[in-house]
């Protein structure tokens, strides 16, 4: 910008946002003036650069003393643009060139000059006056000097001014033809300013030019004069030279740091107020870093010393910033903390580059400003406090203290009681608490084994603007005492045990619990003796879980039940009790197979040809020591039921004809029945009914042997349908051998010779077969060349009769004994013990008669059953 100098106040320079092209007008961006504010000023939002007040005198201006006609006197400020909330900020520097105007006239070193000329000095002498000075600059300054009626014109030419140390410089040396005093030259200053006469020294007879006084070249850099020289004749003849004298840089001067204030940051007297809650990278000071050398003597460097949360940063990246002058932003590089740190003393140190290197330091203390920015915090999140029962209404529980990081306003604490998160209960009607110490109390009397806990919330309040607010749990446990018994969650407890447990095996689980606590709810279990003694050394029970273990096996078949006592005594003083009643029912398990109590295996029954279907044949009974489906019997016929003449209710055991009988199956069948439980796994036991088809009873000593012969005959072997137990085929061997002629004599020879030789054994019983490894478990089969051959019309042979007719036992030396299937012969009936379906008390007994007439020898049956009362087992499973 350019501006004229002594003019008025609040003239417009120019517009700073739309030379920079901001967008002004919405208040978020403003312009702050950081220098040159003594003549200068901005507006805030526009951004209008003004003149203030204070008048501008350019000849008065500390930086324009120095100026030649070549250089412009210029005024420098720096203009800072302040993003929203001071987040950014932009340093712009501006320069405003001081125009000059003619308000200074030429004057002389005295208003009065005397001038003293010879008479008869010839016409051109030459006379020196006094050089006049301007203030003004260029132009207006000393141009050239007249003789006037007026002091003296100006005529826009500039006038040099040089400095040099206090010791020779140079030599000027000046020329002249002519001898004598005519030749004589003697050297004087001619257009020079002030400052070139106060610095330098000019020896008018040797022309040399020395230091008068010391030359500073941060004040001057640049001397420029004219000498003149003029010889001695009358008149004097002159000539002029023109002197720059330009001043060498020392590295002589220490850096300087100017710290100023920088947007809306105040700092004042070295001390700037930041708030803790400043943004991190805000700017909160301009630092401005020079050196009056030049080069490297004037090239700075500049840093922050120490671990502080600030850095510089420059506030412009220009390339035509001056090196020796550089400006920088101090910004934050951490966030600040006032109740960690509320002071920081910020030492800035600056560096030139000039050998050897000289340094300065200036410092910024940045004090923290609070916000309130810390809620109060307790020391403890869950406070628990213990408080005994049955206390006086109004005692203090406990005291909370809050503490607050903040300071003043912001640390002032004010409690209140609030119900828990966990619960909406609120504890005003229980606890109060003071609003200023933190003092709770109870406004109750409490009960712990009506509630042992209580649970609420005190929330701690700032006075801050906004508020904050803090908040701790507070537990309050109820202490016991010990006014309560044990307590049996049942008075009496059922429990179910298998039998045939394994000895020490828990058996069940009491359930006892005291409403108090600590040694209170302490407690100790035991068994009591009972009335009848049933658990004494049977059952111990474990003190900490309640669990009760039996010492022995139980068998349910023996005892079913047990009942006895358990106590429970606490650890308080007085000790206090309580006793339950422990029931224990033993179930079952199937360890016991069924018994057949009817038939017994050597028992029959006679069944008549002309039996009608569903006729009752005979019903199996059979018990089971066990109970409920271990009892639970189910009866089949597994074996000996070729032609499914017959079969079995399975449940009820009742054994009915379902087949039409036929001459075939007249004889004796052997049905073998199983009977099983339902337990899991299932236990079964096999049993024998004998069922014997004929008209009648006839004889009943031979079915008794067939009887005792099935019992040695394997099961897996069907005996209905075998020849030799087929008494019918006996008498159809008889009507053949009466038709037969021939074969009947023959017949009835073989029978006498027969009938003789048994008469001679009789009285010693008759013993068939001598082998002695008979195998009385496999059925007597008949060799082939022992069949009865076929006639030619195809016709079996006559067999004779009762040929398959053998003893129950047979003397085996030295032979084993094998016992029946289910039960002995000693359980099978005497003679006097069946009795015949169809015959009456007067048949005849075909036994008699065949023991007298027969030559087959009676019949002797062995006793060869089990006792009574032994469990039934059959000796040969089926397959």
């Amino acid at each position: 910008y350019r501006l004229a100098e002594e003019g008025p106040a609040d003239i417009r320079i120019g517009n700073v946002a739309s030379d920079l092209g901001i967008v002004t007008g919405s208040g978020e961006v403003t312009f702050s003036l950081e220098s040159g504010s003594d003549y200068l000023k901005i507006d805030n939002m526009t951004g209008e650069l003004s003149t203030t007040e204070r008048r501008i005198d350019r000849e008065k201006l500390p930086q324009c003393q120095m100026i030649f006609d070549e250089n412009e006197c210029f005024l420098d400020f720096e203009v800072s643009v302040i993003g929203p909330s001071q987040s950014w900020v932009d340093l712009f520097e501006g320069r405003v060139i001081i125009l000059d105007i003619n308000d200074n006239t030429p004057t002389f070193p005295s208003p009065v000059l005397t001038l003293t000329v010879e008479e008869n000095r010839p016409v051109g002498t030459l006379y020196l006056l006094p050089t006049a000075t301007d203030r003004d600059f260029g132009r207006n300054g000393i141009e050239r000097y007249e003789l006037l009626q007026e002091p003296g014109g100006d005529g826009g030419r500039p006038a040099g001014e040089n400095s040099s140390p206090g010791t020779p410089i140079l030599q000027l040396r000046a020329t002249d033809l002519d001898v004598g005093v005519n030749g004589q030259i003697e050297y004087v200053f001619g257009a020079a300013t002030e400052s070139v006469r106060r610095l330098l020294r000019l020896d008018e007879n040797s022309g040399w030019l020395s230091v008068l006084h010391r030359i500073d070249r941060e004040e001057v850099n640049q001397l420029r004069f004219t000498v003149m020289a003029r010889d001695r004749g009358q008149p004097p003849k002159t000539d002029k030279a023109t002197v720059v004298l330009n001043i060498r840089d020392e590295n002589d001067n220490v850096p300087t740091i100017d710290i100023r204030k920088i947007g809306r940051i105040p700092l004042r007297d070295g001390v700037a107020s930041v708030a803790e809650d400043v943004l991190v990278d805000t700017p909160i000071a301009l630092v401005q870093v020079s050196d009056r050398d030049q080069g490297e003597n004037g090239v700075v460097t500049c840093t922050v010393v120490g671990d502080v949360p600030f850095q510089l940063k420059p506030a412009s990246e220009g390339e035509g910033e001056p090196q020796n002058k550089r400006k920088y932003f101090l910004h934050t590089s951490a966030p600040l903390d006032y109740e960690a740190v509320r002071d920081y003393n910020v030492v800035i140190v600056a560096v030139d580059s000039g050998s050897p290197s000289l340094s300065s330091n200036n410092s910024l203390l940045v004090r923290v400003g609070d916000t309130n920015d810390n809620p109060p915090m307790f020391s403890q999140a869950v406070l628990e406090v213990s408080f005994p029962e049955n206390n006086l209404p109004g005692e203090r529980v406990a005291t909370v203290v809050a503490t607050d990081a903040d300071s003043g306003k912001n640390a002032e604490i004010t409690y209140s009681l609030e119900a828990s998160p966990l619960s909406s209960e609120a504890p005003g009607g229980i606890f109060s608490i003071d609003p200023d110490s933190g003092d709770v109390s109870v406004l109750a009397v409490l009960d712990r084994e009506q509630r042992d806990t209580y649970e609420f919330q005190v929330t701690a309040r700032d006075k801050g603007v906004p508020s904050l607010q803090g908040s701790t749990t507070v537990v309050v446990r109820v202490a016991d005492r010990n006014d309560n018994e044990p307590r049996f969650m049942q008075d009496v407890f059922t429990f179910y045990v298998k039998e045939n447990l394994q000895p020490n095996s828990p058996v069940g689980m009491v359930t006892v619990m005291d409403f108090d606590k600590g040694r209170n709810a302490e407690l100790s279990l035991s068994i009591q003796p009972s009335d009848h003694d049933q658990a004494t050394g049977i059952f111990s029970i474990e003190n900490d879980t309640g669990t009760i273990f039996s010492t022995v096996s139980f068998d349910r078949e023996q005892q079913t039940s047990y009942t006895f006592k358990v106590k429970a005594v606490d650890g308080g003083e007085p000790p206090r009790s309580a006793t339950a009643t422990v029931s224990l029912f033993v179930m079952d398990e199937n360890d016991n197979a069924p018994t057949v109590t009817f038939p017994s295996n050597s028992s029959y029954t006679v069944l008549p040809p002309s039996s009608n279907m569903r006729t009752v044949v005979a019903t199996v009974v059979a018990t089971d020591a066990d109970t409920g489906l271990n009892a639970d019997l189910n009866y089949s016929i597994v074996g000996g039921n070729p032609f499914k003449l017959f079969e079995i209710d399975p449940a009820s055991g009742v054994v009915s004809l379902v087949g039409k009988l036929a001459p075939k199956h007249y004889g004796l069948h052997r049905l073998v029945v199983q009977v099983n439980d339902s337990g899991q796994p299932p236990q079964s036991t096999t049993a024998l009914l004998h069922v014997f088809v004929n008209e009648s009873l006839s004889n009943a000593t031979v079915v008794e042997s067939q009887v005792a012969r099935s019992l040695h005959t394997p099961l897996a072997q069907d005996i209905a349908g075998d020849p030799s137990y087929e008494l019918s085929k006996q008498r159809l061997s008889i009507v053949i051998g009466v038709v037969a002629g021939i074969m009947t004599v023959i017949l009835l020879i073989l029978v006498v010779v027969m009938a003789r030789y048994c008469r001679s054994k009789g009285k010693h019983g008759y013993e068939a077969g001598k082998k002695d490894h008979e195998d009385f478990f496999t059925p007597q089969q008949h060799d082939k060349a022992k069949k009865p051959k076929k006639d030619k019309k195809g016709k079996k042979g006559k067999q004779p009769l009762y040929s398959s007719i053998v003893t129950v036992e047979a003397s085996k030396p030295n032979g084993q004994r094998y016992d029946s299937v289910n039960e002995k012969l000693s359980d099978s009936p005497g003679m006097g013990r069946y009795r015949s379906v169809n015959g009456g008390p007067g048949s005849p007994d075909l036994a008699r008669h065949y023991k007298s007439s027969s030559p087959l020898p009676t019949v002797q049956l062995h006793p060869q059953s089990p006792t009574s009362g032994k469990k039934h087992q059959a000796v040969q499973d089926l397959p």
